[in-house]
């Protein structure tokens, strides 16, 4: 625990002492969740507080943070009205972390909020033409889990997330997504929407990491993979539309390259539930996507897939991949996984499919697809029902092989899912894995049903793929 005084004495201390040449300057601009209101009075440590202490030396934070102030010019409180917006700009930062959103959401501003987007890509274009060119990082706001502060979260959903998201794409500007960090922590805040110390904490920590991460900041997959396509924002990253084959394929950017370029590659659904995909891209991830649906993971799926993979690698990407299975996509990543396992840095499958006789066949608890059932005999050349009974390419007839592989794989399951049923899929391959001595946890949700996909704080699986990154490119 860190208190004020002592994060405050600390920062009197770095101000005594002359500047260095290699002292980076950071500005942390915003509303109550930077100032810390709320916190003062309990003698806790704002988030800027306490990115100083985490950075240490080499860095001077900066806390510009003006209570109940909106980016919106025609608000209630305009940040750009307020003695820290002028000390901010004068400050000459070389980074600027921006907070604002929460207060652009109470009722009182809601005749104007149509205006946020411009004024705040305003506010952040104000920053970057700064003489010190800063780089300008906008914080997507937490949740906000009571009426009592008059701030409505649909709001901030449903027009705030969107606009920065917007404004980050535009400008270039990283993004850190506060909004499903914190979103499994109501007793992180009060029931006027202030920060704790634990909250704050994380938001330190959060950011502190982002500023940290290893990069390779020459590489541009655009450049080395000679990629053409439709450019596009995927929540505030850039996305590639191309065709591959005469597939339709993606490849979304980071930022900022993380070292090893590790990319994570969603098997199907582009953009369902994609939470674990944007904190990965916040990491330095890539992320890809090639359509071969529906082809349930046949020969001339896993073929295309194959010179996908030689051609991204080719460029310039790690040699193995984090891969991302929803639903029908388990039985996509765990054949592929079964044929290439050299290639797979772990699995992360969600509600997977992993017995093609429980869904699409609907020969246990599960309702199945009859028109999806025959899709797949007649993409496997499968002439009868029995045939298809007999099939032995399943995830679960793969299972041995798989575990052979050494590949850590997580799965989130709800128990109550009557679509793919746990206990025809993940819980036989779990069984098998494990007798094999191949390495699996899976997550599950009790009562939940097929839907909804992933976590609504992703972390436990980002965890999971960045140990599991870190671990293989080790090897």
């Amino acid at each position: 625990m860190i208190s004020r005084p002592f994060c405050s004495l600390m920062l009197l201390l770095a101000m005594a002492f002359p500047q260095s040449q290699a002292e980076l300057r950071i500005a942390c601009v915003g509303a109550d969740l930077t100032h810390g209101t709320g916190l003062a009075r309990s003698g806790r440590a704002s988030y800027p507080e306490r990115l100083q202490v985490l950075l240490g030396s080499g860095y001077r934070v900066k806390e510009f943070g003006a209570p109940g102030a909106t980016a919106l010019t025609r608000g209630d409180t305009p940040y750009v009205r307020q003695r820290e917006f002028r000390e901010s700009s004068a400050f000459r930062p070389d980074i600027v972390i921006v907070e604002l959103g929460r207060n652009d959401a109470k009722r009182r501003n809601q005749s104007v909020a149509e205006e946020f987007e411009r004024d705040y890509r305003t506010l952040v274009d104000s920053y970057r033409a700064l003489p010190s060119r800063p780089r300008v990082i906008l914080l997507l706001p937490p949740p906000v889990f009571s009426t009592s502060a008059g701030i409505a979260d649909s709001v901030i959903r449903q027009r705030i997330l969107p606009a920065i998201r917007s404004t980050a794409y535009a400008t270039g500007s990283e993004v850190i997504n506060l909004y499903n960090l914190l979103a499994d922590r109501p007793d992180w805040f009060s029931s006027r929407g202030h920060p704790s110390d634990s909250a704050a904490a994380r938001i330190a920590e959060r950011i502190a990491e982002h500023l940290t991460m290893k990069e390779e900041p020459r590489f541009d997959i655009t450049a080395s993979a000679q990629l053409e396509g439709s450019p596009s924002g995927y929540h505030g990253f850039e996305c590639i539309t191309f065709r591959f084959e005469e597939r339709e394929a993606r490849v979304v950017k980071p930022k900022r390259v993380a070292a090893g370029r590790p990319w994570l590659w969603r098997a199907r659904f582009w953009g369902h539930e994609p939470q674990t995909e944007i904190a990965l891209l916040e990491r330095g991830f890539h992320v890809v996507y090639c359509d071969v649906a529906e082809l349930f993971g046949n020969n001339e799926a896993l073929g295309i897939w194959d010179r996908f993979y030689r051609w991204l690698t080719g460029a310039g990407l790690s040699v193995r991949a984090a891969h991302e299975g929803f639903s029908r996509g388990g039985v996509y990543i765990y054949r592929w996984a079964a044929l290439y396992p050299e290639r797979v840095s772990c699995v992360y499958a969600d509600a997977p499919v992993l017995d093609l006789k429980s869904w699409p066949g609907g020969k246990g608890r599960g309702h199945g697809n009859p028109e999806e059932w025959d899709r797949f005999k007649r993409n496997f050349g499968l002439q009868s029902e029995n045939e298809a009974l007999a099939f032995s390419g399943n995830p679960v007839d793969l299972a041995p092989r798989i575990a052979r592989g050494g590949f850590p794989m997580l799965h989130v399951c709800g128990t109550a899912d009557s679509t793919v049923p746990i206990e025809e899929n993940t819980d036989l391959f779990e069984r098998t894995i494990l007798e094999h001595n191949g390495r699996i946890t899976v997550i599950r949700k009790p009562g939940v049903g097929h839907h909804p996909h992933s976590l609504t704080n992703p972390q436990p699986i980002v965890d999971f793929i960045l140990r599991a990154t870190a671990e293989r490119e080790s090897r």
